[in-house]
């Protein structure tokens, strides 16, 4: 629980810079070749991981994830990111920071009705908090900057992450690296092949190129890898809440680096958001639960979930990964809704 709160919080933390600097960079680069340059910054970090460190454990991808990784390719590496920017475009930084709080409760929204996913009253009563956050900010155009269309437009981006985080989780038992190289590829080809032909073919001055390619390899590319493993760790209704902090870092980096103005409701904000990440990390959920007999493949080690036997090609290092058989289990221990978690309450 620790460790998904870590990567969670860190991945929250990288995103949510992004904000104001893209801000700065959208002052000379249009909306969707800045998403290009981003993502494009995020896959030359992360393939140049993959020539450094080409070997893994973790399991690699197979021809069934086609769907999922092609949802969330196109809603979080194409659409979100482009309606972002545009929305960034037309309200302040501080403004787009505060408006992307609504990724948390749709990406609750969604893993609760859709995926079935467990919240318990203390996660539930952690979120609520950090949600409530998000609804005590007054969104007027004189004070932050907001109009309709841009509050809209970074509505549909958060939609679209939201989207992108349950089917990201679906894949979250695959390598995350793998996954986010695909990802940021993709949409890095896709944005600025886009971006280039809606500008004529013209690039900006060198010096917004690199600076965007850097910001995206951290940003898009650490932040994103980060939040996959979280995802895998946590479940997408938790990684959510603890993804909710990044727009108040953003937000914090924005008074700084644009000189916005902090509201005392924004302070109250704040406040709240703070006490319901404090509550998430003191949750502890256990009960008497069944594991149902399952087939899968993932990186593992031989722990009460893991004991099975191999076959003669099978790894015999641990952490290692290989299809293998679970038999039902009924135990009692603390536990998230992982892959092996996903049972009734």
């Amino acid at each position: 629980m620790t460790r998904g709160a870590f990567f969670g919080l860190t991945a929250a933390a990288l995103f949510g810079l992004s904000t104001p600097f893209a801000k700065l960079l959208l002052g000379s680069v249009s909306p969707v070749l800045l998403a290009g340059l981003l993502y494009l910054g995020a896959a030359a970090g992360l393939w140049l991981h993959r020539v450094i460190a080409p070997s893994t454990n973790e399991t690699r991808l197979k021809r069934g994830d086609a769907p999922n990784l092609a949802g969330v390719v196109l809603m979080g590496g194409i659409l979100g990111p482009l309606l972002m920017l545009f929305g960034l475009d037309r309200v302040t930084a501080l403004a787009g920071s505060l408006l992307l709080n609504l990724e948390a409760p749709l990406t609750v929204l969604i893993a609760v009705t859709l995926f079935r996913e467990h919240l318990g009253r203390h996660a539930a009563a952690a979120t609520a908090l950090i949600v409530g956050g998000a609804l005590i900010l007054k969104l007027e155009p004189g004070a932050l900057g907001a109009d309709t269309v841009g509050v809209l437009l970074l509505a549909g981006a958060c939609l679209c992450w939201a989207l992108d985080n349950n089917l990201t989780q679906r894949l979250s038992l695959r390598d995350p690296f793998a996954v986010v190289r695909v990802k940021t590829l993709a949409a890095g080809v896709f944005n600025t092949g886009l971006g280039l032909l809606v500008s004529g073919g013209q690039l900006p001055n060198a010096k917004y190129v690199v600076g965007a390619m850097f910001l995206g390899s951290i940003s898009y590319g650490i932040s994103v890898v980060l939040d996959a493993y979280a995802l895998r760790l946590v479940g997408a209704a938790r990684e959510a809440a603890y993804f909710a902090t990044a727009p108040f870092v953003g937000a914090v980096a924005s008074l700084f680096l644009l000189q916005d103005s902090l509201r005392w409701f924004d302070a109250v904000a704040m406040l709240l958001m703070g006490s319901g990440v404090t509550l998430l990390l003191r949750e502890r959920h256990v009960h008497v639960h069944v594991h149902e007999p399952i087939e899968h493949e993932h990186l593992h080690v031989h722990d009460e979930h893991h004991q099975h036997d191999h076959g003669p090609g099978d790894p015999a290092f641990e952490p290692h990964s290989h299809p293998h058989a679970h038999e039902r289990l009924v135990h009692d221990h603390p536990h998230l809704p992982d892959a092996h978690h996903r049972h009734r309450h």
